[in-house]
């Protein structure tokens, strides 16, 4: 089949390429190439079980800084920084990651509930009659969360969101942008550590710090990029989570009446919307290290594949009616795992803690204000379709 281009985004699907796609490429094109906004052509393996096996298995590496490697985008891409935990193969990858498991708990995230639910809930109370859910809403609830976190000032929140949203354009226009955010944004996440180097408060940059300086088991490179990812996947990837999900539900009145007749179907709602509406962006990529047989065919030693997430979702084998949205898929716990956080040693590390947020930000919304409907017809919401994590860019509301 021809390769499709992994850019722009499917308005209707809420996925890179889209239901028809993917339908095309699961009926007989399961590896087919792709061609990524880099220009760079690669095979993308789109089967929900090949997509598992590739990721959890041991010759799947993150390291594509060899000369000729693709890339997602022109120039500085998310590959080119080997302090970057998602970068990092073993040990060093799970070495940082056990630094950090502790605090991302299902336990230790519940405690953060209570505080997060009032923030929900604060921001849905003050949504006017019109009112616009991306900026009032979708961004505050977990920039204000991922600050109290880490302990960093909500008034420098505009800063970092404007070196997310550069860092994460893939449009070649936008290559000396992608530098100028990323150095920029380093250097943020180098003072925010001295701060707290100066003056601990108790949060995450402050068990970071003491793991650097006490233990030495981070060195300063990877401490300040810690800094940096945690920032970055903290705020941006929920909020287009938050955004896509709200217009998805929107978008079905029935489901969405559903969850104000009954927000105890809200966990499973999010389970849906994660199906369906993520990642939000393309897969990473991996270069296997040996040959690997999935069910489609051989991935070669040193080939370089595109794990097409989305696609893995909308997989009928592993999902009767994918192209279906349904909030009752994920009720009975026999669905499939989604691969909205990944999965094997790379598995999202904040997955507890978006998905707690998202269903705090969904509950909030049905239960305060039940009335919210879209200000436009959903085909005319503009996407921010040149980036690699994909979001509408504003979703004008009105409240009944």
């Amino acid at each position: 089949m021809p390769a499709e281009s992994a850019s722009p985004r499917s308005e209707a699907s809420g996925c890179p390429l889209g239901p028809p796609a993917f339908a095309a490429r699961h009926a007989g094109a399961a590896l087919a190439p792709i061609t990524l906004p880099s220009g760079d052509r690669v095979r993308a393996v789109a089967r929900h079980e090949d997509i598992r096996l590739v990721m959890s298995h041991s010759a799947a590496s993150r390291d594509l800084r060899y000369e000729g490697a693709p890339r997602l985008t022109v120039g500085l891409s998310i590959e080119s920084d080997p302090s970057a935990l998602l970068n990092m193969d073993a040990p060093e990858h799970t070495r940082l990651r056990r630094i950090l498991s502790g605090t991302f708990t299902p336990r230790r995230i519940e405690t953060w509930r209570p505080r997060v639910r009032e923030i929900a809930v604060e921001l849905a109370d003050g949504l006017d009659e019109r009112c616009e859910l991306v900026e009032d809403f979708a961004f505050p609830l977990p920039s204000r969360v991922i600050c109290e976190l880490l302990g960093v000032p909500e008034e420098d929140f505009p800063r970092f969101r404007h070196w997310t949203e550069r860092f994460l354009s893939a449009s070649d226009a936008s290559a000396d942008d992608r530098i100028t955010a990323v150095t920029e944004f380093t250097g943020y996440a180098a003072e925010l550590v001295a701060a707290h180097r100066a003056a601990p408060s108790g949060d995450l940059i402050d068990v970071l710090v003491a793991a650097r300086d006490q233990d030495d088991r981070l060195s300063e490179p990877e401490l300040v990029r810690l800094v940096f990812g945690l920032i970055l996947a903290g705020h941006e990837t929920t909020a287009g989570q938050i955004s896509r999900g709200v217009l998805r539900l929107l978008d079905h009145p029935e489901h969405w009446e559903s969850l104000v007749a009954d927000p105890g179907l809200v966990a499973a709602a999010v389970e849906e919307t994660l199906r369906y509406e993520g990642p939000g962006g393309e897969g990473m990529l991996r270069r296997m290290t040996e040959k690997v047989e999935l069910s489609e065919g051989t991935i070669e030693a040193g080939e370089a594949v595109l794990l097409l997430l989305g696609a893995g979702n909308f997989d009928p084998a592993a999902y009767p009616e994918p192209e279906r949205f349904d909030v009752g898929r994920f009720a009975d716990g026999t669905a499939a795992a989604h691969l909205g956080f990944g999965h094997g040693p790379h598995y999202c590390l904040g997955a507890n803690l978006a998905r707690m947020e998202l269903q705090e930000a969904f509950r909030a919304l049905v239960t305060r204000v039940p009335g919210l409907r879209l200000a436009v017809p959903p085909d005319e919401v503009a996407w921010l379709a040149d980036a690699l994590i994909h979001r509408p860019i504003a979703l004008p509301m009105r409240v009944q």
